[in-house]
C-alpha cells in the first residue's frame, strides 16, 4: 500500500453485485454472496492499514423495493455474517456499529445486531460502520425530529442550536466526518449515503463491481486521495 496519506474515516458504497452475477449467468444471489466475501476481506484490510473508522452502506431504505427473493437473501446474508462475527470476526478487534433505522427488521436479526453492538463495544481497533435499512434524508428527519422534542422539554434553546448538535443526533454522533467516499461499479452518484457527513468529503468512483474489488484496489483510491489537496474553502 503506496499512500503516504491515510484517511481517518473511510466510506464505501458497495454497488454491482447484480451485474456482476448476470455477467456471468448466475442469480442476482450468487453476486450478493460474493460481494459479502469481499466484504470480510476489505473489513480486515482496513483495520490492518490503520483507518480508524469505515462506514459500508449495505442495505439502503429503498432497497426494500427490490423483488422479494432479493431482498430475503440479502437479510439471510447479512444474519450469516453477524453469526459469523460473533464466532470469529470479532478476534480481528474491531468495534461494529449499525446506522439506520432497525426496527423495519425481523427480531432474529435485531437480536443479532444488538449482541454484535454488546461483544464488539470495547475493542480497541477499527470501527465499522454498517449502513443497514439507511438513508441519509432518514437520518437528517430523524435528527431534526430530536432537536425539536429537546427544544420542547426545554433541553435546547432554539436560538443556541448549530451544527454540533445536528450532528449529535446523526447515527454517527462521535465520529469524525468521512474523509473519503469511495463507489465501484461505474456509477457516479451519491445514493443518500451520508448527506450531512460528506459535506467536504473526496469521492472517488471506480469502474469495477464489487464483488471484484480487491485490497490493490483499495490501495489504488488511497493513493488518489493522498495526492489531492483538500481546501475545505480556503486557498
Amino acid at each position: 500500500m503506496t499512500a503516504k496519506i491515510l484517511p481517518v474515516h473511510v466510506g464505501i458504497i458497495m454497488d454491482g453485485n447484480g451485474r456482476w452475477a448476470q455477467k456471468r449467468g448466475l442469480p442476482r444471489s450468487a453476486g450478493h454472496a460474493a460481494g459479502a466475501a469481499v466484504f470480510k476481506t476489505i473489513v480486515r484490510y482496513c483495520n490492518q492499514i490503520g483507518i480508524r473508522y469505515l462506514t459500508i452502506y449495505a442495505f439502503s431504505t429503498e432497497n426494500w423495493k427490490r423483488p422479494q427473493n432479493e431482498v430475503l437473501t440479502l437479510i439471510k446474508l447479512f444474519k450469516q455474517y453477524l453469526s459469523d462475527a460473533l464466532t470469529n470476526f470479532l478476534d480481528e478487534n474491531i468495534q461494529v456499529r449499525f446506522l439506520g433505522d432497525e426496527t423495519a427488521f425481523d427480531p432474529r436479526l435485531r437480536e443479532l445486531i444488538d449482541e454484535t453492538v454488546r461483544v464488539s463495544k470495547d475493542k480497541t481497533g477499527m470501527v465499522l460502520n454498517i449502513a443497514l435499512n439507511y438513508g441519509g434524508r432518514a437520518e437528517i428527519v430523524q435528527a431534526a425530529k430530536a432537536l425539536v422534542r429537546d427544544v420542547q422539554n426545554g433541553t435546547l434553546p432554539p436560538d443556541e442550536i448549530g451544527e454540533e448538535d445536528f450532528a449529535r443526533r446523526l447515527y454517527t454522533a462521535g465520529q469524525p466526518d468521512p474523509d473519503l467516499i469511495i463507489r465501484p461499479s461505474g456509477e457516479q452518484r451519491i445514493s443518500n449515503f451520508l448527506l450531512w457527513q460528506s459535506a467536504y468529503t473526496e469521492y472517488i468512483f471506480m469502474d469495477i463491481l464489487w464483488p471484484d474489488f480487491k485490497p490493490n484496489d483499495l490501495d489504488r483510491a488511497l493513493d488518489l486521495y493522498a495526492a489531492r489537496n483538500r481546501r475545505f474553502g480556503g486557498i
